[in-house]
């Protein structure tokens, strides 16, 4: 439990311990659990599903529900009004959400190293960030993109006002598909494998080969009360995704499987390509482990970049060992 009591003080810890005992459920029953993700199943939450799927919450005493997202917006929402015990959040945006005032903290990474990307929509034509300039690049409007863009193009040695930004959403696949914008920022493992699938001759700059560091760049998030009250619900999540990865890692078959299996709409093809682009970029190993000079790494670059206006308190932010 290691991760969690770490932010604890022995009292507290004892006293939210002697709470839950109190809570009148059932001796060994299983606690119920809400898991909201950050967007709709695919690849990246193969752990997730290979964890349910194989018993690995049952095993921890937890009966966990994973929950689709209406909108980007939902997740912190829902912890903060305590409709939802976790969550899977955009590193950024748990950042940006502390800064707003909501107390909340990461406590295991999904993927250990960034997923955003500028991506080219004409490999010849872009061969280096340098050939970007004077041309147009489509960005979500999230503060991060703009970080993203600005840390590619200053790697390229080129002044990041010498691009033209447009905000075309999270329509990044369509934009570069009908030329409609020369690059565009998105995640390598989603809109990068599907571009490649239409067969655009894409070429990424993967923001972390280019001055960002290597960071977690999805997290699973509770509440500070949580931790508090629940530290034993917190890390019996944690070891299980933890198993999950581990074997999504070890049994990468199975595990997209065990994710087609419980989400049969999605892509058999599609997810197996995502799935690969993952594997091969180290993206889950460690699993589920947060490190703090990665995280105090991140956090400058953050600050640096303008995600943020006040430094992140990595201690306060997340539950470290």
């Amino acid at each position: 439990m290691q991760r969690v009591v770490a932010l604890l003080a022995t009292v507290l810890v004892a006293t939210a311990l002697g709470a839950c005992d109190g809570d009148g459920a059932e001796p060994g029953a299983s606690k119920e659990a809400t898991l909201v993700l950050d967007f709709q199943p695919n690849a990246v939450h193969a752990g997730i599903y290979a964890a349910l799927e194989r018993g690995y919450f049952e095993l921890e005493g937890v009966a966990l529900e994973i929950r689709e997202p209406s909108a980007s917006t939902d997740a912190p929402k829902l912890l903060a009004a305590g409709r939802a015990e976790f969550a899977l959040l955009d590193i950024h945006d748990l950042a940006i959400a502390r800064e707003r005032g909501l107390e909340l903290v990461g406590v295991a990474a999904i993927v250990q190293r960034p997923l955003a990307a500028v991506i080219a929509g004409d490999r010849d034509a872009v061969r280096k960030p340098g050939d970007l300039a004077g041309g147009t690049v489509g960005v979500t409007g999230l503060p991060s993109d703009d970080a993203v863009l600005d840390a590619v193009l200053e790697a390229g040695e080129i002044d990041p006002a010498s691009v033209e930004r447009i905000t075309i959403g999270f329509d990044s696949i369509a934009a570069l598909s009908a030329g409609r914008v020369d690059a565009a920022t998105a995640f390598w493992n989603a809109e990068g494998v599907a571009l490649r699938r239409l067969d655009v001759p894409t070429r990424e700059f993967r923001v972390d080969d280019y001055g960002a560091p290597r960071y977690p760049e999805l997290v699973l998030v509770t509440s500070e009360e949580r931790v508090a009250e629940d530290p034993e619900l917190v890390d019996a999540v944690v070891a299980a995704l933890e198993d999950g990865y581990g074997q999504v890692v070890e049994e990468p078959d199975a595990a997209l499987a065990e994710l087609l299996g419980a989400v049969p709409e999605l892509g058999e093809a599609e997810q197996r390509a995502q799935l690969d682009a993952l594997l091969a970029a180290d993206a889950f190993t460690p699993p589920a482990r947060l490190d703090r000079r990665a995280l105090r790494a991140w956090a400058a670059w953050d600050l640096d970049h303008g995600v943020v206006a006040e430094p992140v308190n990595v201690e306060e932010a997340f539950a470290l060992d």
